[in-house]
């Protein structure tokens, strides 16, 4: 595909590119023809996974750690696990600043009764990201798409939209293409970061609607 020309000489780095919804990003992008660099706590886990998405797309992939990724990336998701969300942002804060940083993380708990949404101070991973980052740009994105989907390269199109949440029209508009370089995905705009709390808290509904169904679903939004 053709990258639109805000995307055009950007690099996405991917933290937590070695986790399932960091590499099925990293694997799309890369596909799209975008360079991606894959972040890890582990360099040479990351340069492994960087090496088997290269070859599996054709596109370029390059490894590093966490620190390094951030570094190197000009757009930079955020796809770690949550219990390590606020210690990572605030240790790379130098690294991030001034970059587009689209945060995908969903704060959950789970127990014998499925997945639930976990209560944060800030209000959302978002939002505490944009507190500890604030010298970047914090966009929140990602957040109910199906890993195994984005993963799975027997997958063509996958039939979602993105819901994406931000301050800055420029930086939401940006995220939204980044998004709609995976084939079936659409970027739609859904309210500024403090709007947040309850994208992040549907991912729990989705995942017992997955239980339920056996299905890897997706939000689709009508009449836009």
């Amino acid at each position: 595909m053709t990258l639109p020309d805000t995307l055009a000489g950007r690099t996405v780095a991917v933290l937590g590119g070695t986790g399932p919804q960091g590499r099925g990003l990293a694997r799309r992008f890369a596909a799209a023809g975008l360079p991606v660099v894959i972040g890890s706590r582990s360099a040479e886990r990351a340069g492994d996974t960087a090496r088997e998405l290269a070859g599996a797309t054709g596109g370029t992939v390059t490894g590093a750690d966490n620190a390094g990724a951030a570094e190197a990336g000009d757009i930079v998701v955020v796809a770690v696990p949550w219990d390590g969300h606020g210690e990572l942002l605030k240790s790379l804060s130098g690294e991030l600043a001034g970059k587009v940083v689209v945060d995908c993380v969903n704060p959950l708990g789970f127990d014998k009764q499925g997945a639930y949404a976990l209560q944060v101070e800030e209000g959302s991973a978002a939002q505490q990201a944009a507190a500890l980052l604030p010298d970047s740009t914090v966009i929140g994105a990602f957040h109910n798409v199906s890993a195994v989907l984005l993963d799975d390269a027997e997958v063509d199109s996958v039939d979602t939209d993105v819901l994406v949440l931000g301050e800055a029209r420029e930086a939401t508009d940006l995220v939204q293409a980044l998004a709609e370089t995976i084939p079936g995905v659409r970027g739609v705009y859904a309210g500024r970061l403090r709007n947040a709390h309850q994208i992040e808290a549907l991912t729990a509904n989705l995942i017992s609607i997955n239980r339920r169904y056996k299905a890897h679903s997706g939000l689709r939004v009508t009449d836009v």
